[in-house]
């Protein structure tokens, strides 16, 4: 129960054809900023979100499941939700933003660094939304990867005009713009800083240096902690992303180089990125 009058977001039957990812260029400025650091998993007042919004392929990505299970351990008080994710699944974007829409007490959302895509659409689920100083929101129209043939096409761009107006109506109830005007910053895709997201009324103010609160982490804690191959990794994906290549090729391109395996198989300790893996994603960047 919103302490705003917010709308619920639609619920909508997931294309069969259909790859949810964020934008290229939000994903390339979210790996240009510093990993949040690992934080105390004791306490139950922020939840924090600091990875891409669905699963990514490779053990991490911030799920409904993960923040369902914050909540629980929260119970009926209020609740900080600290955001800096460049956005990604949009499905369960919406169903987490009605998630803590539902949350029987405040909502507060502190973007930290980037909230992009659907990390935007989580955010506008705030009772109130402070924005750190240096840090953006930024929206556009729904974005995803389809497979078929033409009639496949023809559908996907009914849905996506269906995806998009409802994203509209969020971001307007929220921000007591217009439709037009929401729909037009849509197309744009459009980048808001501190004070641009609060004079667009999609924010309400700077965030307070409030020190350190306990938190809920809403990913697993190897993902948040600020390692260079983690950074590394990000700025692999979004140069990938740049090239035009679906998500799930990138992770497994990912997967290839870093040598993820499963965890039944045996760890080969210190075996490298294989050179092979290495000259198929210089060639992929520069092609």
């Amino acid at each position: 129960m919103s302490l705003r009058d917010l709308p619920a977001g639609p619920v909508f039957p997931r294309p069969a054809a259909f790859q949810a990812d964020a934008p290229w260029d939000a994903l390339a400025r979210w790996a240009a900023m510093p990993a949040a650091a690992a934080a105390p998993t004791k306490g139950d007042s922020t939840i924090t979100i600091s990875d891409v919004i669905g699963e990514d392929g490779v053990g991490g990505g911030v799920t409904l499941r993960r923040i369902a299970a914050a909540l629980s351990r929260i119970g009926p008080n209020a609740v900080t939700v600290q955001i800096n994710s460049p956005g990604g699944d949009m499905f369960e974007g919406i169903a987490i933003y009605n998630l803590l829409r539902a949350h029987p007490a405040a909502v507060t959302v502190e973007v930290l660094g980037l909230a992009a895509s659907a990390a935007s659409i989580i955010a506008m689920a705030g009772d109130e939304i402070h924005m750190r100083p240096g840090s953006f929101l930024m929206l556009h129209n729904a974005w995803g990867v389809v497979i078929g043939n033409r009639h496949d096409m023809a559908e996907a761009a009914t849905l996506f005009e269906t995806f998009d107006a409802a994203l509209t109506e969020i971001y307007a109830a929220r921000s007591g713009r217009s439709s037009e005007e929401i729909a037009a910053l849509l197309d744009a895709e459009t980048f808001l800083g501190t004070e641009e997201a609060i004079a667009a009324g999609m924010a309400d103010g700077i965030a307070p240096d409030t020190g350190n609160r306990p938190r809920v982490e809403a990913e697993p804690p190897t993902m948040a902690q600020a390692r260079p191959d983690i950074q590394a990794r990000r700025r692999i994906d979004a140069a990938l992303a740049q090239q035009g290549i679906p998500r799930s090729e990138r992770r497994a391109m990912l997967k290839q180089i870093t040598g993820t395996r499963n965890a039944a198989e045996p760890a080969t300790q210190n075996a490298g990125i294989p050179v092979s893996a290495i000259r198929q994603l210089i060639d992929t960047i520069r092609s």
